[in-house]
């Protein structure tokens, strides 16, 4: 068997391993026609595995709505903590710039406040007084200097406030839009959970089968279109760091908008492995797709980031031979498929 049909079958092989799909010698597994669900007159257990499936669908898509509302909430606040700093060195500037300046009226007082024209004139030594009318015009030009300076100041602290103002009604809409997030999840999965609930135990475990043979079946799709047929990229240093930082996190739990250590969600798993290996990338799937290079599926390497559907709703760890590793959704572990169990969007690199 030749290098190329051997990686394909690899891969192949990978995802029948951790789905628990049957070998390649033979057609795929067909499971048994299930019986109806008992507590969903009228549907096929497969339609309430899709019920299910879209529900966890859309709470992945609430997911990355809230933990993008996260971040956006974090950067305004720090914006804030910096505007308020710069509001208190102003404030200080000033009372320095108000001293300064009240110092050089208290000379000019001293002085008698004299036009330079009557000094000359009540003077009995004109080189000392036109010594003293230099040091009278850098004086002058200090103070002007400085009711400048004043002036500039307390422009720069109404600009700040008008800043913070600004960033303030920002965070306040970004907690608004992390608690309707929020909401929005805990009400998807809950719905999901209790159409889970109302199952009969032998029909949950039809229900995973059902599952595991949806994506096998897609993953088998997916390999004898030949995508994989061109792949042949190798991991940089920091790739094989990652891989090893997702992989080390298989059995942990999926949990929403964790970033480990004890769970995850799949922006969570991708996000904390890359910056294990020394590379900050976005939080969320939608802005791992928005701001990572994106590069041909041919090109694919591990390490590499798999976003899935048309909304980028999820995203995976490519890890070579045609499979990945993710944290699927609420329920499920950190675990390894095949890299075309689900549709492709695209695929990015955070270390290009």
């Amino acid at each position: 068997m030749n290098r190329r049909r051997g990686g394909m079958t690899l891969g192949l092989l990978c995802a029948m391993a951790v789905l628990g799909a049957p070998g390649l010698a033979g057609t795929a597994y067909a499971a048994p026609e299930p019986p109806a669900a008992r507590t969903a007159p009228g549907k096929s257990l497969e339609q309430v595995r899709k019920e299910i499936e879209d529900l966890y669908r859309q709470a992945g898509t609430a997911t990355d709505a809230y933990n993008q509302a996260v971040a956006d909430t974090k950067r305004q606040s720090d914006q804030i903590v910096a505007l308020a700093k710069q509001i208190a060195a102003g404030q200080d500037r000033i009372t320095v710039l108000k001293n300064r300046a009240g110092a050089a009226a208290r000379a000019q007082y001293r002085s008698g406040g004299l036009p330079p024209a009557a000094q000359l004139a009540m003077s009995e030594d004109p080189t000392r007084f036109l010594d003293g009318a230099d040091r009278l015009r850098q004086g002058e030009k200090a103070t002007a200097d400085t009711l400048s300076e004043l002036n500039k100041t307390q422009a720069d602290l109404e600009q700040y406030s008008k800043d913070a103002t600004a960033h303030w009604q920002e965070l306040e809409a970004n907690r608004v839009k992390q608690e309707t997030a929020k909401n929005e999840i805990e009400k998807k999965i809950k719905a999901a959970e209790e159409l889970e609930n109302k199952l009969e135990a032998e029909e949950k475990a039809r229900l995973l089968q059902l599952e595991q043979e949806a994506q096998y079946q897609a993953q088998k799709a997916w390999l004898n279109t030949g995508a994989l047929k061109d792949v042949k990229g190798a991991a940089t240093d920091a790739g094989r760091k990652a891989v090893q930082y997702a992989t080390a996190q298989i059995g942990k739990p999926y949990v929403w908008g964790a970033e480990g250590p004890d769970g995850f969600d799949c922006s969570g798993l991708t996000s904390q492995a890359w910056l294990a290996a020394g590379k900050g990338i976005p939080r969320t799937s939608q802005e791992q797709l928005r701001l990572l290079k994106k590069v041909p599926l041919k090109e694919m390497r591990p390490g590499d980031l798999i976003i899935y559907f048309d909304d980028a709703s999820h995203v995976a760890m490519y890890v070579g031979d045609g499979a990945m590793v993710h944290a699927p959704r609420p329920g499920r572990k950190v675990t390894m498929a095949g890299a075309g169990s689900m549709p492709i969007k695209a695929v990015v690199r955070p270390d290009a």
